[in-house]
């Protein structure tokens, strides 16, 4: 007769084990859902940890939405305690923590594709409006990452004094500005120009010039300043 069991991953051919895998081809080699497995290190009597892997990555949908996850979020998964939860969350921020340009080496500013690459791992899949300034040193090195406000973008909230009185305290020669649009496209609204001109404007009063404004949608970006609004 034959067993129903589930098989758990001692149980799984050893050259097949994710973690025997990794040790053999390396990591790329690994599935996301192995790679969840070897995070997760066991699953439970009812299932392997492939399988719980494997309903980590169905409650997402896409791999990216863990970025946001809660740890509530995580133990609301059946099989995912808060052990698991932690283990989780740990690497999903291990993870954004090493994309991020953030480095002991400043980030030097170049272009639109420069600002939008600095700053698209962490602000692509936001669920929320983002504002946040890069404050560059006369070389358009990156200084300093801030972000301003968080909320619908428009005038009333977005103000230069804000903006510039941080720029002021750390001696920027210049600044550029990001946003993302959660929708995932980043093309300009009425608002985004009119808070764009009004930073122009102040930066020319104080001396602090505004380099671009980005909008960032879903993995693509558009320059304010390349398009003319600036």
């Amino acid at each position: 007769m034959l067993n129903d069991a589930p098989l758990m991953i001692r149980d799984v051919h050893i050259a097949d084990r994710p973690r025997e895998r990794l040790v053999n081809q390396g990591a790329a080699a690994l599935s996301n859902q192995e790679l969840i497995a070897i995070l997760l290190r066991t699953g439970s009597k009812q299932e392997s940890v492939l399988h719980l892997a494997n309903r980590v990555l169905t409650h997402f949908e896409q791999i990216q939405e863990m970025k946001n996850a809660t740890i509530e979020e995580m133990v609301a998964i059946h099989g995912i305690g808060r052990a698991k939860a932690v283990q989780l969350l740990a690497a999903v921020e291990l993870g954004r923590r090493l994309s991020s340009k953030q480095t002991d080496t400043k980030f030097t500013i170049r272009s639109p594709k420069d600002a939008a690459s600095y700053l698209m791992a962490d602000m692509t899949s936001l669920k929320q409006e983002h504002f946040v300034v890069l404050f560059l040193n006369i070389k358009n090195q990156v200084m300093h990452r801030q972000t301003i406000f968080v909320g619908s973008l428009n005038a009333s909230i977005v103000h230069p004094r804000e903006i510039f009185r941080e720029a002021v305290r750390r001696s920027s020669a210049s600044i550029v500005c990001a946003h993302n649009h959660p929708s995932g496209n980043p093309a300009p609204s009425p608002e985004d120009i009119d808070v764009t001109k009004r930073l122009v404007e102040a930066g020319s009063i104080i001396g602090i010039e505004l380099l671009d404004h980005v909008i960032i949608g879903d993995h693509q970006f558009i320059s304010l300043k390349e398009k003319g609004f600036m």
